[in-house]
């Protein structure tokens, strides 16, 4: 007797990478909950995305989950990436602390504040400065962050500094007289998705590995669906996979699945595939369809300011919006 042969096909792997961050933590409900069956996904926590992004240009990494502002950046140093997603909005897990005595904008003339240099945080701060009417350059930007910002506001060495949670919660209670100047909730931020994550791929990845690139993007939808429908055991998931508190992450992606109660608004995939245009409708918070390229603008706009890129180059040399568009044609609704 002879046994018929079977042949088992070998599942795709994904490499993903990005930083240990609630917002990325759909990567492990997606792995935990096995939305991907065909897809071997891998989330590697690196905390510095330049390391990331040095990956993809060595074709280590495919994915890679971040802010979405170094994409002027990269494009100008010719990094083989794609923003391929605006994934969510800071809805007011991020703050302008300002330290004792500080109390308006114009009390940093001539001060040291702490920022991202080259990162949302440093335009964020810049843009609030100039909202306020003082000039972008009239403080001192310094490259201090997360803990270390912390220290440096408790040690009364700067003046503000941008903080994402638990952070500015964190520096709010520890340092008495501290206020909050600005923080990511007001309208005015909101409609400009001034404060977001982004999601990247590869040009290797796109082009080349399309269907997967294509699963990929579903399987991650799919998650914050999977997400919006069971909150509590999705919050458990992220935490255990990033290695934090339940609390914290709550603090970030609220409890109860309405993208609301937290500080972060997660798009679903109809939001994210208008905001690149690549669906009908309107994303939320008066936002417009295809926002993606004015966004693009604005943000390589302050990095020719900053002196970070020479020029503002079209939005489709770092924006590749085809993966929302191929999903929607395909009937896919999140």
């Amino acid at each position: 007797m002879m046994l018929a042969a079977t042949t088992v096909q070998a599942k795709e792997e994904v490499r993903v990478s990005g930083l240990t961050w609630p917002g990325f933590g759909f990567w492990y409900i997606a792995i935990a909950k096995d939305l991907a069956p065909d897809l071997d996904l891998g989330y590697q926590k690196i905390e510095d995305p330049y390391e990331s992004f040095n990956m993809v240009a060595a074709d280590q990494m495919d994915v890679v989950s971040g802010t979405p502002e170094f994409t002027p950046v990269g494009v100008e140093r010719g990094l083989p990436i794609k923003v391929v997603a605006l994934a969510n909005l800071s809805n007011g897990s991020d703050k302008i602390v300002g330290a004792p005595g500080i109390e308006t904008a114009a009390d940093l003339k001539g001060k040291e504040v702490a920022v991202v240099e080259g990162g949302l945080a440093q335009i964020f701060m810049a843009m609030w400065l100039e909202r306020n009417d003082v000039p972008f350059d009239a403080v001192t930007y310094r490259n201090i962050i997360a803990d270390d910002a912390f220290a440096a506001m408790i040690g009364g060495s700067i003046a503000a500094s941008e903080f994402w949670e638990p952070y500015g919660t964190n520096t709010l209670k520890a340092l008495p007289g501290s206020s909050i100047l600005a923080q990511s909730d007001d309208p005015y931020w909101l409609e400009r998705a001034v404060v977001a994550d982004g999601l990247y791929m590869s040009d290797t990845f796109i082009n080349e590995r399309r269907d997967v690139a294509v699963q990929t993007m579903k399987a991650f939808y799919d998650a914050i669906q999977w997400w919006i429908d069971n909150p509590m055991e999705g919050n458990e998931i992220i935490a255990d996979g990033m290695g934090m508190s339940i609390s914290d992450v709550e603090m970030v992606l609220g409890k109860d699945g309405s993208r609301l109660d937290g500080g972060l608004y997660v798009y679903d995939f109809l939001e994210a595939a208008r905001f690149c245009g690549a669906a009908p409708g309107e994303p939320p918070f008066g936002q417009t369809n295809g926002q993606v390229e004015a966004y693009w603008e604005l943000i390589s706009s302050w990095w020719v300011k900053f002196n970070l890129i020479e020029e503002v180059k079209p939005a489709d040399t770092g924006v590749e919006c085809s993966l929302h568009k191929e999903l929607y044609d395909a009937g896919y609704r999140g």
